[in-house]
């Protein structure tokens, strides 16, 4: 503060005295003053409390201008040129030109009254003066200037800073028509930009599209009064034969810079432009740029920036009438697609656009191009139709889509997705091109992104079910499929080479999901397929897994005309299925289970040997849960193992839910006991003929708490152990008839990678305790710690999974782990004593032959009072026996 207030009452003193001086003194007093100025500056870290400011800018903008001045008086150019390089150059501590400029490029980061003031001084009109010799007239470098360089950028980096603040205001703008070298750099950025200075290029361009932002009435007419853009143009078209794509480019960005950003005060220049052939011009020079650079070139993007926005600058709105083709979408009304927002009036600048999508094949060209497109259409919705009805440019381009690289027909593909998902509009013209392209078949590739496309618009609405089989594509998709078929049944499963490989089989999987996709919900394009005598042909693809989710959404979809054609393909399929095949029976089942959700499909599961096939599933699996494994079990992860044991139990119980004929034929045929046999050879459970010795437990816990210590904390468990606390509590689930509806690999995706298949630590992403192979979210099958069941009240739905349950239970052993065996059984035991603790259940369970499995498999417990399951069974058995259960059992 008190620097500023000194340098305040010396610049006051100097004012006093000025009046007085001569010239030459007054402009030694102000130069004498600048870098005390600058000093002060330098050391207030941008906080000023100067009161004149103003008047010191305006004085030293003023002498900066008559030295630049003098300097170029009656000098030929080049002369004035170096002159004036020499007085704005820093040659030592006292140059004065430097020292003027420096204090120009301060003040005017000011605030505006001063800016006003250095605009005010003649400056704007000098420096651009100083600016066209720079630009037009290159200096030879010396080895001597070689050292200067950093100095020479700094010059002109402060001058360059200077003359964009000025030229940023009106006001500086109409300055700068005093002197007559705005037109002249511009038409020299037109003429001479393979021969002007290199390091002038980028500082002209960045103060002409300045300038060009800035225009004003009077600067437009002041160009168009002297053809600037009309002579720009002519020595444009010069250039595009000579220069290299790029240099051009930048060239004409900057005329059309000024063409653009005049169209809002007046049409003048963007008239001269269209008059002298501008369009032809650009499109000359676009097609020019083909092959420019792999991600194109900052003013190859620019020019196509602006050619865009000219597409809205016109005098009249477009008055086209289209005739809108039916079916549409139930939501869309064209009256509605008006908006306020901006609207194609010059068709034009379109076709420039237009024609270099057509003509060049170019991937950043095509690319830009489309993605101008979309946001014409962005800007106002009626774009679309104003264009389509006129142009038809997306109608013509799918006509030439095959020729352009793949990523250009993966974006003309989301474009052309988009006027559906977007606009809401069904373009049935554009749909058939697209069609036709997928029957032809030229290119694979670009069938398969129209497939994509299309795919994506039958999800959206069922309407497209009937527009796709009406045009004959559902029928033309099923005859390639039935093709396609062939050829893998003759494959039996060997690899042919060459066969099905790449971007073909990829069509193949994508076909299918679209056929898929116009079979669900439409149980009229169902019928289509199956008239097609389609469904031998589409079981085949059950074999590949990229065939696979589609296939099976196809035979779902087909269920709902014949359920018993579906069970019959899908038990058969699993009956048939290898060790191997885990990743297919999976599927299966899954699909399976979707279609036990309708009570209807009950009956043919049954008579199609659903509970037979299901079984059969888990005999399959004998040993599969050994530890360690062996065999073919030793390659597969055990939660892949559990995985299919719980899709398979959930099978089940999904079929006998809510279905008494289901349940009593089950029950009948001794499917339970059979069910208790397959998984006692699992592997995890006790199979060895030796007698268990009882022990004395020193410390017991619930089931609920066993769970929480298996899963949920750091004690160490066998593996083994986890696996038949797995199991039984899905058989608890399958109790209360909840099985089915529980959900362990919900955050699963449908389609499960390889890494939550194989034996991992569980799905990626998801949280683990330590110790435990099977997943956090596992738990959350039996619900939080906190959820005791003890202490609820539980309804036995399948009374032979108790049974089950009781006859695992003295398998829940392994040597070793005596005392842990019996302390798990114990509670196991308990947790069945809560089940029938009501009358309600234990009504339920007449007829179940839980008092023989009891007697048959806990013998040593029951009759060995020392047992610690004796006592606990035999309350279970009293409960029951109250009951009057099963009387010859008691006798």
């Amino acid at each position: 503060s008190l620097q500023w207030e000194t340098l305040g009452r010396q610049f006051v003193e100097y004012e006093q005295v000025a009046p007085f001086l001569i010239p030459e003194e007054q402009q030694r007093r102000l130069l004498d003053f600048l870098p005390l100025f600058l000093k002060v500056w330098d050391e207030s870290a941008g906080v000023i409390v100067f009161p004149n400011i103003q008047l010191l800018a305006s004085e030293v903008s003023k002498l900066l201008t008559k030295e630049i001045k003098k300097n170029l008086n009656g000098k030929p150019a080049e002369e004035a040129r170096l002159a004036l390089e020499q007085l704005l150059q820093q040659k030592g501590e006292t140059e004065d030109g430097h020292l003027l400029l420096k204090s120009v490029y301060l003040l005017s980061q000011t605030d505006m009254r001063t800016m006003w003031n250095i605009i005010g001084s003649g400056l704007p009109a000098a420096l651009m003066q100083c600016l066209y010799l720079f630009f037009t007239f290159p200096l030879k470098k010396t080895s001597d200037d070689e050292k200067t360089s950093e100095d020479d950028t700094q010059t002109q980096e402060m001058l360059v800073k200077i003359m964009i603040n000025m030229y940023r205001e009106e006001q500086g703008v109409e300055e700068l028509l005093a002197a007559d070298k705005l037109q002249s750099l511009i038409i020299a950025t037109a003429s001479l930009w393979d021969q002007c200075s290199h390091s002038w290029k980028v500082p002209a361009g960045r103060v002409l599209r300045t300038i060009s932002k800035a225009q004003t009435k009077n600067s437009i007419v002041y160009l168009q009064a002297v053809d600037c853009i009309k002579i720009a143009i002519q020595n444009l078209f010069k250039l595009t034969d000579t220069l290299p794509a790029c240099d051009v480019c930048e060239a004409a960005s900057i005329v059309l810079c000024f063409v653009k950003d005049s169209y809002p005060i007046s049409s003048a220049l963007l008239t001269e432009f269209e008059n002298n052939d501008g369009y032809q011009l650009l499109l000359k020079i676009l097609l020019r740029c083909e092959g420019l650079q792999q991600n194109g070139d900052p003013y190859l993007d620019e020019i196509l920036d602006m050619l865009t926005c000219l597409t809205t600058c016109g005098k009249n709105e477009l008055k086209v009438s289209g005739n809108i083709v039916h079916p549409q979408l139930p939501h869309f009304n064209f009256e509605q697609t008006r908006s306020s927002g901006m609207t194609v009036k010059n068709l034009q600048a379109f076709q420039v656009l237009q024609s270099v999508f057509q003509k060049s094949n170019d991937q950043h060209l095509c690319r830009r191009i489309l993605g101008a497109i979309g946001t014409i259409w962005a800007w106002d919705t009626v774009n679309f139709f104003l264009l389509e009805w006129t142009l038809q440019p997306i109608n013509q381009f799918t006509d030439i889509i095959n020729f352009k690289p793949h990523p250009v027909q993966v974006q003309f593909f989301r474009l052309v997705e988009s006027i559906v998902l977007d606009l809401s509009y069904v373009p049935h013209e554009i749909l058939k091109k697209v069609q036709y392209l997928i029957k032809e078949n030229v290119v694979p590739f670009c069938t398969l992104t129209a497939l994509r496309c299309l795919l994506s618009m039958t999800k959206k609405d069922l309407l497209f079910s009937d527009i796709f089989r009406d045009s004959g594509l559902l029928g033309l998709l099923l005859a390639h499929l039935r093709k396609q078929a062939k050829i893998l049944r003759k494959s039996a499963g060997t690899h042919l080479p060459g066969l099905e490989e790449g971007t073909e089989k990829e069509l193949n999987a994508v076909m299918l999901k679209m056929v898929a996709a116009l079979t669900v919900g439409s149980v009229r394009n169902a019928v289509v397929l199956k008239d097609y005598g389609m469904v031998p042909y589409i079981k085949i693809f059950l074999d590949e897994e990229c065939y696979r989710s589609a296939t099976l959404s196809i035979l779902e979809q087909l269920s709902v005309i014949n359920y018993e054609e579906y069970m019959s393909i899908i038990i058969g399929a699993l009956c048939s299925s290898t060790q191997g095949e885990l990743h297919l029976k999976l599927d299966l089942l899954k699909s399976l289970l979707r279609i036990l959700e309708s009570p209807k499909s009950h009956s043919a599961f049954r008579t199609c040997s659903g509970f037979n096939g299901l079984l059969s599933l888990l005999s399959d699996m004998e040993g599969a849960l050994q530890d360690p494994p062996s065999g073919l079990w030793a390659a597969v992860g055990q939660n892949c193992i559990l995985e299919l044991v719980f899709y398979t139990l959930q099978g089940i119980t999904a079929a006998l839910h809510l279905d008494p004929v289901n349940s009593n034929f089950f029950q009948r045929n001794g499917l339970f006991e059979k069910m208790a046999e397959d998984l006692e050879s699992l592997g995890c459970f006790w199979t060895q003929g030796e007698r268990q010795i009882p022990l004395s437990l020193e410390k017991t816990r619930t089931f609920a708490e066993f769970l929480d210590a298996a899963f949920c904390s750091s004690e160490p468990f066998p593996m083994w152990l986890k696996n038949c606390i797995w199991i039984l509590n899905f058989l608890d689930h399958m109790v209360k008839g909840t099985l089915h509806l529980e959900s362990y690999f919900k955050e699963r995706k449908p389609e499960m990678g390889e890494a939550s298949r194989d034996d991992q630590e569980g799905p990626q992403g998801q949280e683990e305790r330590p110790g435990n192979k099977l997943p956090i979210s596992a738990y959350r099958l039996w619900g939080s710690p906190e959820e005791k069941w003890e202490k609820r009240d539980c309804v036995i739905v399948h009374p032979g999974a108790v049974c089950v349950m009781v006859r695992l239970l003295p398998k829940l052993y392994k040597e070793g782990h005596s005392q842990l065996s019996q302390e798990i059984q114990c509670a196991v035991v308990d947790h069945i004593q809560s089940l029938v603790k009501t009358e309600k259940s234990r009504q339920v369970m007449c007829g179940s032959g839980l008092l023989s499995t009891i007697l048959t498999s806990c013998q040593d417990a029951f009759h060995n009072e020392s047992h610690p399951l004796h006592l606990p069974l035999t309350r279970v058995f009293e409960k029951l026996a109250s009951q009057a259960i099963e009387p010859n059992v008691l006798r």
